[in-house]
């Protein structure tokens, strides 16, 4: 496998269906070790076949450039992932590679290893690829993970039920006055007008960060943030005040939400880009997509983005940053994200994500990429998720308020 050199760099700045553990592509031995090398083992999320599907993707890319390539996949849900990943990387002999988000990356500090040398010895150019991206994945000075993408969370909707309902499609700008009189438009008898979810990062979130706010600010958790606190109070009201969305469970909601859009059972919901394809084969030509709804109606995106790392107990992190390195390169990037629709972490492979889609979903998602603040979270983040998921459905109700919620759940994380 042969390294590559990035020429310029960039300049500017995940469930569906299934729930629960997948089998890995590779067979396990009885002990539970992987049948294949460590050093082209990728220990991952694979919640279902769109999680398979991606990383597939990433394989059949690298091998158009290498048939003699070859990565074994082996990983719980997403959901289970944060938590069993921390297990499963504690003892030698362990898979070398793994997946973390660039939100998650100082949670995960101690299982990953810095790549700033190997990436250097390969040829490989970090500064290439999308800079808050690489932000979110450095810690304590040091790259962790190389992102593959880097992706704006996206208001997906169905076209159909904005004919049917007589409402006109949500253009290059969308505010929060339009967005709630077309979720009460295209709420009927038969479907609600939006779906939501009880995790923090979701719809109240992105429209916090639309509107200034952000959860974390110089590595201090700021949930109090009163543009955070207003937009997850909006989201709340959607279903507690104005009825336009289902009440979510406080167990992950997700899966069901996804289902619903793609069923037609809602008109709205907000997902991320890792998704387009699968909402693509479930509506075809009704699928549209918006950018997140804000006072001033202007594009500002919620970036995500997620990445692969080597293990810091890895035997051989060379031989592992070869595996790595075949994955990450402009080519296998954009094939990606031209057959799996993740907004690529390269620049120079935006045109292959736009191929085959409607040109209006891919000027919101674009816009929301290029103008956005990503993700950041702390250490604690997990159980800020854990505490925030347990009492958002008192909220959805109408028996919390936000400032309440979030004023626990950021003395919990402190």
């Amino acid at each position: 496998m042969t390294a590559w050199t990035a020429k310029s760099p960039h300049p500017r700045r995940r469930s569906v269906l299934g729930a629960g553990v997948v089998l890995p592509l590779a067979s396990l031995t009885a002990c539970g070790t992987p049948a294949s090398p460590p050093e082209t083992t990728l220990y991952t999320w694979i919640s279902n076949e769109n999680d398979r599907a991606q990383w597939e993707a990433f394989i059949a890319a690298a091998q158009e450039a290498d048939p003699d390539f070859e990565l074994t996949l082996e990983g719980p849900s997403f959901e289970d992932y944060w938590t069993k990943v921390k297990t499963r990387m504690s003892s030698r002999g362990t898979p070398a590679l793994l997946t973390t988000q660039a939100a998650r990356a100082q949670e995960l500090s101690a299982l990953l290893l810095p790549l700033d040398e190997l990436a250097a010895e390969a040829g490989v150019y970090l500064g290439a690829f999308n800079a808050p991206m690489i932000a979110g994945m450095t810690v304590e000075g040091t790259v962790r993970g190389i992102p593959y993408d880097a992706e704006p969370m996206a208001l997906f909707y169905n076209r159909a039920h904005f004919r049917d309902a007589g409402r006109e499609v949500p253009g290059p700008t969308y505010t929060l006055d339009r967005f709630l009189d077309d979720a009460q438009a295209l709420t009927t008898a038969e479907r609600y007008g939006v779906a939501l979810t009880s995790g923090l990062v979701g719809l109240g979130m992105a429209i916090g960060v639309a509107e200034g706010g952000a959860a974390v600010r110089d590595e201090e958790l700021t949930l109090t943030d009163p543009a955070l606190v207003d937009a997850i109070q909006f989201t709340f009201d959607l279903s507690a005040e104005h009825q336009v969305a289902a009440p979510p469970p406080a167990v992950d909601a997700d899966p069901a939400a996804q289902q619903a859009l793609m069923n037609g059972q809602v008109a709205m919901h907000l997902d991320g880009p890792w998704m387009y394809q699968a909402y693509a084969d479930a509506l075809g030509e009704d699928l549209g997509v918006a950018i997140v709804p804000s006072t001033g109606g202007e594009a500002r995106g919620m970036l995500q983005g997620s990445g692969f790392g080597i293990a810091s107990n890895a035997e051989d992190p060379s031989a592992a940053f070869a595996t790595l390195s075949a994955i990450i390169t402009p080519e296998v990037i954009g094939e990606v994200a031209r057959t799996r629709g993740t907004f690529p972490s390269l620049a120079g492979q935006e045109e292959r994500w736009t191929e085959g889609k409607n040109p209006d979903n891919a000027r919101a998602i674009t816009a929301l990429a290029h103008d956005g603040d990503p993700l950041i979270t702390t250490p604690s983040w997990n159980e800020v998720l854990a505490q925030f998921g347990q009492y958002a459905p008192e909220g959805f109700r109408g028996h919390r308020t936000a400032q309440d919620i979030l004023a626990q759940v950021q003395k919990v994380g402190a």
